[in-house]
C-alpha cells in the first residue's frame, strides 16, 4: 500500500512539471510561432518532467520522504526513461526534422533520419573510450554505459557554462568595469551619426540625378553589352556626368560606417543606463555581490587548479567538512550531523533551484538569438537534449555535496562509475573555460575604449 501512495506522490509531482514545461515551451520558446510540432512539444515537457524528477528524488533522499525501495525503484524508473529519450528519441527526432527541411530527401526521410541516428550512436559510443569511466564488465546497453556517456557531455558543458558564468557575473554586476560615459560623448557620436547619414543621403540623390540624366540622354537604352561593355561601362565616364561606380562605393563605406556608429551609440546609452542604475539602492546590492563573486571566482580557480595538481578529490561533502573545521576552531558543543543534513538540504535546495532556472534563462536567450520558423523544432530538440544531459551530471556532482548517509542509494542506481573522474574533469573544464573567459573579458574591455575613440 505504501509503494501505491508514493508512486502516486511522484506521479502527481511529474505532471506538474511536466505542465510547467509545457507552459514555458508555449509562453518562452514558442510564443512567437504559430507552427508547432506535438511531438517536440511533448518531448521537450516530458525532458523536463523527468530531469526535475531526479533532483525531487536527491531532496526526499535527505528529508528521508517516502520509503527506500519506492525511492530506489523510482530513481531507476527515471534513469531509463531519461536515457531512453536522450540516446535514442531525441537524436532521431534531431534527424528527422533536419531531413524534412531538405526538399531532396523528403520522400526517404525516414530512411535518412535512421543514417543520422546510426551516425550519432557511434560516436556517442565511442565518445567513450578515451575517458576511465567505468569497467568493461558492463552490457552494451547498461544503465552504466550510458550514463557515463552522458556524464561526459553533461559534465564538460556544466563545466563550461559554470567557468563562463563564474567571470562574467562580477564582470557584469560591478560597477568597476563600467566605462565612464558622459552625456557629451553621446551627442558627440549621435551628431556624427547624423552626419554620416546626411552624406549617404546626399550621395545617393547624386546618383539618383545621375541615373535621370542618363536616362533623358538615351544612354540607358544604348548600354554597351557584353563583357567588354560592363568593363568600359565602369572604367569611363561620359564627360559631365558622375562617376556611378565611385560614388556607390563611397555609399557603402558610409554605410557600414553608420552600422558601426549606431552599434556603439546603443552601447554608450546601455553604459549609461547601467552607470545611472549603479547609483541606485539595488544597483549597489549587485555592486557588492560582484565583490563576493569575485572572490568566489579566485577560490574556485584556485581550488580547481589543486585539485588538478595534486589529483585531488574531496572525500565528505563540503557542508560536512566546513562545520567540523568551525567545530573545532572554535571549540563549541556542536550536532555536526543534525545541522549537516539540515544545511545540505538548503545548499541542495539552492544549487537546484539556481541551476534550473539560470539553464531556463540561457535556453530562452540562446533559442531567441539563433531560432527561425524553419529550424526551431531542431534547435528545441538540441535544448531538450542539452537540458537533460546537463541534469544528468548535475546529479553526479550534486552527489558529493550530500552527505554519506544519503548517496547510497544514488550510488547503488548510477551503478559502478568512476565518481572522482568527473570532478576531475569538471575542475579541468571549469579551470580552462575561466582562465579563457578571464582573456576574452579582458580584450574586450581593453578595445572597448579604444574603438569608441577610433571612431
Amino acid at each position: 500500500m505504501s509503494f501505491l501512495i508514493d508512486s502516486s506522490i511522484m506521479f502527481t509531482s511529474q505532471v506538474l512539471f511536466f505542465g510547467f514545461g509545457w507552459l514555458f515551451f508555449m509562453r518562452k520558446l514558442f510564443k512567437d510561432y504559430e507552427v508547432r510540432q506535438y511531438v517536440v512539444q511533448v518531448i521537450f515537457s516530458v525532458t523536463f518532467a523527468f530531469s526535475c524528477t531526479m533532483f525531487e528524488l536527491i531532496i526526499f533522499e535527505i528529508l528521508g520522504v517516502l520509503n527506500s525501495s519506492s525511492r530506489y525503484f523510482h530513481w531507476k524508473l527515471n534513469l531509463c526513461v531519461i536515457l531512453l529519450i536522450l540516446v535514442f528519441m531525441v537524436p532521431f527526432y534531431i534527424g528527422y526534422f533536419v531531413v524534412s527541411n531538405i526538399r531532396l530527401l523528403h520522400r526517404q526521410k525516414l530512411l535518412f533520419a535512421c543514417v543520422l541516428w546510426l551516425t550519432f550512436m557511434y560516436f556517442f559510443w565511442k565518445l567513450g573510450d578515451p575517458f576511465p569511466i567505468l569497467s568493461p564488465k558492463h552490457g552494451i546497453l547498461s544503465i552504466e554505459q550510458l550514463i557515463s556517456r552522458v556524464g561526459v557531455i553533461g559534465v564538460t558543458l556544466m563545466a563550461l557554462l559554470s567557468g563562463f558564468g563564474a567571470v562574467n557575473c562580477p564582470y557584469t554586476y560591478m560597477s568597476y568595469f563600467l566605462r565612464n560615459v558622459t552625456d557629451a560623448d553621446i551627442l558627440a557620436l549621435e551628431r556624427r551619426l547624423l552626419q554620416t547619414m546626411d552624406m549617404i543621403v546626399s550621395k545617393k540623390k547624386r546618383i539618383a540625378v545621375a541615373h535621370r540624366t542618363m536616362f533623358q540622354r538615351g544612354e540607358v537604352h544604348n548600354k554597351p553589352t557584353g563583357f567588354w561593355g560592363m568593363i568600359k561601362s565602369v572604367t569611363t565616364s561620359v564627360p559631365g556626368s558622375e562617376n556611378l561606380s565611385l560614388i556607390q562605393q563611397e555609399v557603402d563605406a558610409l554605410e557600414e560606417l553608420s552600422r558601426q556608429l549606431f552599434l556603439e551609440t546603443a552601447d554608450l546609452h546601455a553604459t549609461k543606463e547601467r552607470i545611472e542604475y549603479s547609483k541606485t539602492f539595488q544597483g549597489k546590492y549587485f555592486n557588492f555581490l560582484g565583490y563576493f563573486f569575485s572572490i568566489y571566482c579566485v577560490w574556485k580557480i584556485f581550488m580547481a587548479t589543486i585539485n588538478i595538481v595534486f589529483d585531488r578529490v574531496g572525500k565528505t561533502d563540503p557542508v560536512t567538512r566546513g562545520i567540523e573545521i568551525t567545530v573545532n576552531y572554535l571549540g563549541i558543543q556542536f550536532d555536526v550531523k543534525f545541522w549537516s543534513q539540515h544545511i545540505s538540504f538548503i545548499l541542495v535546495g539552492i544549487i537546484i533551484v539556481t541551476s534550473i532556472r539560470g539553464l531556463l534563462i540561457t535556453l530562452t536567450k540562446f533559442f531567441y538569438a539563433i531560432s527561425s520558423s524553419k529550424s526551431s523544432n531542431v534547435i528545441v530538440l538540441l535544448l531538450a537534449q542539452i537540458m537533460g544531459m546537463y541534469f544528468v551530471s548535475s546529479v553526479l556532482l550534486i552527489r558529493m555535496s550530500m552527505p554519506p548517509e544519503y548517496r547510497i542509494i544514488i550510488t547503488e542506481v548510477l551503478g559502478e562509475l568512476q565518481f572522482n573522474f568527473y570532478h576531475r574533469w569538471f575542475d579541468v573544464i571549469f579551470l580552462v573555460s575561466a582562465l579563457s573567459s578571464i582573456l576574452f573579458l579582458y580584450l574586450a574591455h581593453k578595445q572597448a575604449p579604444e574603438k569608441h575613440m577610433a571612431l
